[in-house]
């Protein structure tokens, strides 16, 4: 019978605290869990920032395309759902004791197990977060231009790439900000800025009053196209509640212990951020679509041509906004990069390594962004593709795997009323979207 010297444990428990050590110097590493000293208003503005994205200002159109019955039960039962999915999230974040899930891949992990958890959730995290930053790429370099053209009508005409190029230049500076505390000042001034050009959008619509020709019928003339811009402004509802991707990441920068878990400044926070949002989407969308009808731009700032000096102000607040929204959103693709070089390829942690990849993102997100700036459409498209999902139904499908709920519960019933939702939001509403891409692209010309 063999023996165990003293020595072989001392030798594999010395391995054990040496990968023990490694790892926390990669996690002290990553952006998400590198810092953990968030307070709750860190939530708040976060969250406002990942949610309020340009796509508010596109609400009055889907409403022109939904029609005020329908398109006021969609807005509502949106916030509702996506506040109750949410929640879930903000709950299972340490539903293990002694664990975090600090990222939504690692909550679907946990859920469907560790490769199907990393098929499901992955693919569909990293669409609706590359998709956003290229959105933002587009929209930055539009609302740029809007303003350029806004406040010099008489200088020469400068094509939308280059303005593009300019937004992006920002984020060759930024994306070097290590994790989510130190874009907090950036995020803050973006939360602020959103707020501020939902009102000047509102507010502007209720001085210019009612067009004298509105009209509130469905702006295509055929059955069919009147179904696709139907389905096509389901997306661009979706898109607009969009903020459930980095809301796990968000949690994994607040300290937690078992006497004060990270739930409770959370859920604070996405409280506070949720009556914001309320604040920004009601009134743009429902007062947007009061004043101009099925006239409405699928920019409402586009419909304001005046005053000049107020419209100019509402693109560079916009312009403001997207700068800390396209930054929420990189974050966790950073993290996601950086932890498969470092963990999975073995490279070394170095400020080198993250210069390469996050210039090759910021990159990669402006040569997309300029090659297909069709902003409506692509709006509709992601909304519905890869936001219904992690938005509308994975949390719930996520809660129903790790808690399950008794058959026929009120938990039970409400996410798969929810699930069944999403799932008609997913299947539907990227049909609507392609076709305005498909219609968009006709008479494009590439680089123009």
């Amino acid at each position: 019978m063999g023996t165990q010297g003293p020595g072989d444990y001392n030798y594999s428990q010395a391995s054990v605290d040496e990968k023990l050590a490694k790892q926390k110097a990669v996690d002290d590493w990553l952006p998400i869990t590198s810092s953990r000293n968030a307070k709750w208003w860190y939530s708040a503005f976060h969250n406002v920032t990942a949610m309020v994205g340009a796509g508010v200002l596109s609400l009055p159109y889907a409403m022109a395309e939904l029609g005020w019955g329908p398109g006021v039960v969609i807005l509502v039962l949106s916030w509702v759902i996506t506040l109750y999915t949410l929640w879930q999230m903000v709950e299972m974040h340490e539903m293990v004791p002694g664990r975090r899930f600090d990222r939504y891949h690692e909550l679907g992990q946990y859920a469907f197990g560790e490769k199907l958890g990393l098929y499901i959730v992955v693919p569909q995290q990293l669409i609706c977060e590359v998709g956003v930053d290229i959105v933002y790429m587009v929209t930055g370099g539009k609302s740029l231009k809007k303003f350029h053209d806004t406040v010099c009508s008489s200088c020469k005409d400068i094509k939308l790439t280059y303005f593009i190029m300019i937004f992006a230049s920002v984020h060759f500076v930024l994306s070097h900000l290590p994790n989510f505390n130190s874009i907090s000042g950036v995020s803050l001034a973006a939360a602020v800025m959103s707020l501020s050009y939902s009102t000047i959008a509102w507010a502007a619509s209720v001085s210019k009053g009612v067009q004298s020709d509105v009209d509130y019928s469905y702006k295509a003339s055929s059955t069919s196209g009147t179904v696709f811009n139907f389905l096509s402004a389901l997306g661009d509802v979706a898109f607009a509640y969009a903020g459930h991707n980095v809301v796990l990441e968000i949690q994994a920068t607040i300290p937690s212990t078992p006497e004060k878990p990270s739930k409770g400044p959370m859920w604070k926070g996405v409280v506070v951020a949720y009556i914001i949002v309320a604040l920004c989407y009601f009134p743009v969308a429902l007062i947007g679509y009061w004043m101009f009808g099925n006239a409405v731009e699928d920019n409402i700032l586009i419909s304001l041509e005046k005053p000049a000096w107020l419209i100019a102000m509402a693109n560079l607040f916009v312009v403001v906004h997207v700068i800390g929204s396209y930054q929420i959103y990189a974050i966790p693709v950073f993290d996601m990069l950086e932890t498969l070089l470092v963990k999975k390829l073995n490279f070394k942690p170095s400020s080198a390594l993250r210069f390469i990849v996050r210039n090759l993102y910021v990159a990669f997100t402006m040569f997309v962004g300029i090659t297909f700036p069709f902003f409506g459409g692509l709006l509709g498209f992601f909304g519905g593709f890869a936001f219904a999902p992690t938005t509308y139904f994975l949390p719930c499908i996520m809660w129903l795997a790790i808690y399950k709920p008794k058959r026929f519960s009120l938990s039970w019933c409400t996410n798969w009323i929810c699930i069944i939702l999403g799932l008609l939001l997913m299947i539907l509403s990227p049909i609507g979207g392609l076709r305005s891409i498909i219609i968009s692209a006709k008479d494009y010309k590439f680089y123009s």
